[in-house]
């Protein structure tokens, strides 16, 4: 189809991992099809008299480290003209993502957004994975203190994280004869009025936290990560080792269930978590793995995200 006017809503351009962010693919590729792309931060978009405007800039992209793109001088723009806007900066998910998503609804499906802001407010990576409780391990989600004792009572060996949190950071496992419970309950509610999700700690993640990427509900490639000695947490931003996988029956009887839900909700790019059985978080805000699924498979996800924005585009 003729070029798309895209702007991505992103972290700025300096701080992303070239060879890691699939931001940075989906640009790439959108750049690869003729499509014109223009870059902007959150803060710099604005809800007026109904018209929501950014301050964008535009810009291309090229895989040289430290010279990987160009930007050019501001523009005010009505983000409605846009055909498409990547919502794709980082968590944490807090009141100016919420915010954002609002925003964006003024413009959405007039101009596509992906993903659909609204199911992205209301289907937070740890919310969204607890419609399907027969696909998880026991999961707690719980400010109350005794209700989070009687589930470590239960189940002795578990993961407590933040309900919001991203990237493995404040999450912990709590072993049996671990006596920090109370302190970290402490810790966190003092600083935070959020609950926590806790989880069964699963023995399958000393061999990967599966990520599984779904485009517009459909399973597409997936990797496994595992976490480096002396460390609970598989997340590639707490040290987690990328290695090369394939889904197994079980993988794909848990992205069949879901899938239609996701399709239903306009999230088109999400990626699921899975630990050996176990279905343990749905990523919708900015999931990412694209680029270590084409290095072990020679599979660009990338594409045949294009191709479905683009089919949705021309619908």
């Amino acid at each position: 189809m003729s070029g798309l006017r895209v702007a991505v809503q992103m972290d700025p351009m300096d701080s992303i991992d070239i060879d890691g962010d699939s931001s940075f693919a989906l640009m790439l590729e959108a750049q690869k099809r003729g499509h014109r792309l223009w870059h902007y931060l959150v803060r710099d978009m604005w809800l007026e008299a109904g018209v929501l405007r950014a301050r964008v800039r535009p810009v291309s992209v090229r895989r040289e480290p430290g010279t990987h793109y160009t930007i050019g001088e501001p523009e005010i723009v009505d983000l409605s003209t846009m055909d498409v806007v990547l919502m794709r900066q980082d968590p944490p998910f807090d009141m100016g993502y919420i915010t954002a998503t609002h925003l964006l609804e003024h413009i959405h499906p007039r101009t596509l957004v992906v993903n659909d802001p609204a199911s992205v407010r209301n289907a937070p990576e740890k919310l969204l994975v607890m419609e399907f409780p027969d696909l998880m391990p026991p999961t707690l989600i719980a400010w109350n203190r005794q209700a989070i004792r009687d589930f470590r009572a239960r189940y002795q060996d578990i993961i407590v994280k933040p309900l919001f949190g991203n990237g493995g950071a404040g999450i912990f496992r709590i072993q049996p004869n671990d006596e920090n419970l109370g302190a970290l309950l402490d810790l966190h509610f003092g600083i935070s009025r959020e609950p926590l999700m806790v989880q069964r700690y699963e023995p399958a993640v000393r061999a990967g936290d599966k990520r599984i990427i779904l485009i517009d509900g459909e399973a597409m490639g997936a990797i496994n990560r595992v976490p480096v000695e002396g460390d609970a947490r598989s997340n590639m931003h707490a040290g987690g080792v990328a290695q090369p996988t394939e889904l197994t029956a079980r993988d794909r009887e848990i992205c069949a269930r879901i899938g239609p839900v996701l399709k239903e909700r306009g999230l088109l790019f999400t990626g699921i978590d899975v630990i050996g059985e176990y279905l343990t978080e749905i990523n919708v805000t900015s999931p990412t793995g694209i680029q270590q699924i084409a290095r072990f498979t020679g599979v660009h996800l990338e594409q045949a995200m294009w191709d479905r924005i683009e089919a949705k585009r021309s619908a």
